[in-house]
C-alpha cells in the first residue's frame, strides 16, 4: 500500500509543526510522497507568506488593497525572517536563503508572469528545507522539483490547469519501489516553455491530488488543523461530531454551502481514479478522521448540514410565465449579464423564485429590477434578504424521503418558520431556507433532531 500525504500551510507553519509532520511521516513507512505548502500564519507572522509574496510582487498593491498598512519593504523583511527562523531552529544551512533573497530582489519578470514566479517561491523553499531536515534526522528523501519532473500547466500565469503529459512525466519520476521519500512544493509547475505558472489559491490539495491520480496510490492524505469534515459547522455547535466517512458526492454538496476544508477540483481525478481521501489533523493525528470514499456503506439518511448565509431571494410573478417559452432562459442570462451567480430556480405556473448571494447584488439590484420588468414585462419583483440556506445531505435520503417531513416538524415543534423549501434532483439533499437572525437555532435544532439520533 502506498499513500500520499499532503500538509497545509497550518501543518508546517513553524519548526514545531514541521517536527510534528516528520513524527507522522516516519509513523507509517507507506507514507511515500509528501506534497508541503507554503508557511502558514503563525503567532509571530499575523500574514500568510504567499500573501507577503503577491504583496511584493504587485510592488505593495496586494495589502494595500485590503487596507492593511504592509509594504513592500516589510514583506520583503517578513518573508526572509520567516524562511531564516525556520532554518535556525531545524539547524538547517542558511544557504537557501541567501538564493531566496536572491530571486526575489534580482527578478525581471513582470505583471502576472512576475506574480507566478514569486507565489511559487513559498512552496519551493519550504519544501527545500523540510527535504534538507529529513535528510538530516536520517529519512532517505529525494527532493522532487515541478521543473525537474516536468508537472506542466496552461500558459495561465495565476490559473494555471495541468496537461496530460504531467500524468506520464509523474510515472516516469516517481519510483515508489525505491526505500525513499519524495518531497514536492505544492501549488506550481511549469508551461512547455520551462515558464512558472500557479494553480489557483488552495492548489497545494490540487498538486496532491493530481499526484495521487497519477501514481494510482491506495489513500491520499490530506493533513490540515481540523478534525475532519463536521457534521455542522462546530463553531456554531462546538461539540457536533466528525463524520467518519463521506462519498465525494456528497462532500461536494456540502463544500458547495459552506463547508471549506477541501478543494474540490483536487477530488476530480481523484474520484475517477476511486482513491480514497482521508482528511486528518497534524494536531491530533490519532484521529482518524474523515475518509472520502466513491460509495459507503450503510447510507445514512443525513449526514451533515451546511449553514450558506448572507443569500437573497428574488420572487417574481408574472401571468401565463409557465405558458411561456424560454422565459427562464432569458431571465438567468440577464443574471448572467449582471454577473449574479444564481443557485435554485423553484417554479409554479405564474412564479419563480431565484436564489442569489446577497453580496453580488450590491449596486446592481436596480438596474437589475429595471432589466428584468423591461425584457420580461413581470407583474411583480420581490426580494427577500439575510435568508440562511440550510443543506442536509445524504445518500440515504434516495430511499427514505420521509426525513423531510422529520425535519419540517422539528422546526413547526419549536416555531421555527421558514421562507424556502427546495429538494435536489438528485434527492440527496434538500435545501430549508430561514431568517438569517434565527439560522442557528434553527442548525441547532436540525443537528438534535437528526444527527444526534
Amino acid at each position: 500500500m502506498i499513500k500520499l500525504c499532503k500538509f497545509g500551510g497550518s501543518s508546517v507553519k513553524d519548526a514545531i509543526q514541521i517536527k510534528k509532520i516528520i513524527d507522522i511521516i516516519k509513523d507509517d513507512y507507506k507514507r511515500k510522497v509528501i506534497v508541503v505548502s507554503a508557511p502558514g500564519r503563525d503567532e509571530e507572522f499575523e500574514e500568510k507568506i504567499t500573501d507577503h509574496l503577491l504583496n511584493l510582487a504587485t510592488n505593495g498593491k496586494h495589502f494595500l488593497e485590503q487596507q492593511i498598512e504592509i509594504t513592500e519593504e516589510n514583506s520583503l523583511n517578513a518573508i526572509i525572517k520567516k524562511y531564516e527562523k525556520l532554518c535556525l531552529d531545524l539547524d538547517i544551512n542558511k544557504d537557501i536563503i541567501s538564493n531566496l533573497e536572491k530571486e526575489l530582489n534580482t527578478c525581471l519578470l513582470q505583471n502576472e508572469e512576475k506574480q507566478a514566479f514569486f507565489l511559487s517561491r513559498g512552496e519551493h523553499y519550504n519544501s527545500k528545507i523540510i527535504c534538507e531536515y529529513m535528510n538530516k534526522i536520517g529519512i532517505k528523501t529525494k527532493l522532487m522539483l515541478p521543473e525537474d519532473f516536468g508537472l506542466i500547466l496552461s500558459n495561465d500565469y495565476t490559473d494555471g490547469k495541468i496537461q496530460e503529459i504531467s500524468y506520464k512525466n509523474i510515472r516516469d519520476n516517481f519510483d515508489l519501489n525505491k526505500d525513499t521519500r519524495y518531497i514536492v512544493p505544492g501549488f506550481y509547475g511549469i508551461t512547455n516553455d520551462k515558464k512558472i505558472v500557479v494553480l489557483s489559491r488552495g492548489g497545494s490539495d490540487l498538486t496532491g491530488g493530481e499526484l495521487a491520480y497519477a501514481l494510482d496510490v491506495d489513500i491520499y492524505e490530506n493533513w490540515t488543523d481540523t478534525n475532519g469534515v463536521y457534521e455542522v459547522d462546530p463553531r456554531v455547535i462546538n461539540d457536533a461530531n466528525v463524520i467518519s466517512r463521506l462519498t465525494f458526492k456528497e462532500l461536494r454538496l456540502l463544500s458547495s454551502k459552506g463547508f471549506n476544508v477541501f478543494h474540490f477540483n483536487a477530488m476530480l481525478n481523484c474520484k475517477k481514479g476511486k482513491i480514497p481521501i482521508n482528511i486528518r489533523n497534524t494536531n491530533n493525528p490519532s484521529h482518524e478522521g474523515t475518509m472520502i470514499l466513491s460509495e459507503r456503506v450503510p447510507m445514512e439518511d443525513v449526514v451533515g448540514i451546511a449553514k450558506l448565509d448572507n443569500m437573497a431571494l428574488i420572487h417574481i410573478q408574472k401571468d401565463m410565465l409557465g405558458e411561456e417559452l424560454g422565459f427562464s432562459a432569458k431571465l438567468l442570462k440577464i443574471f448572467s449579464e449582471f454577473k449574479i451567480n444564481t443557485y435554485h430556480y423553484p417554479t409554479d405556473k405564474d412564479d419563480i423564485a431565484i436564489l442569489v448571494e446577497q453580496e453580488d447584488l450590491k449596486g446592481k439590484i436596480n438596474n437589475l429590477r429595471r432589466q428584468i420588468e423591461k425584457e420580461l414585462y413581470t407583474d411583480e419583483l420581490h426580494v427577500t434578504y439575510n435568508l440562511s440556506i440550510l443543506t442536509l445531505v445524504g445518500i440515504g435520503l434516495k430511499e427514505n424521503s420521509f426525513v423531510i417531513v422529520d425535519a419540517i416538524t422539528a422546526l413547526k415543534k419549536n416555531n421555527i418558520p421558514f421562507e424556502m423549501f427546495d429538494m435536489s434532483p438528485s434527492k440527496i439533499s434538500f435545501h430549508i431556507g430561514v431568517s438569517q437572525n434565527i439560522s442557528n437555532v434553527a442548525l441547532k435544532t436540525l443537528q438534535k433532531e437528526l444527527l444526534e439520533k
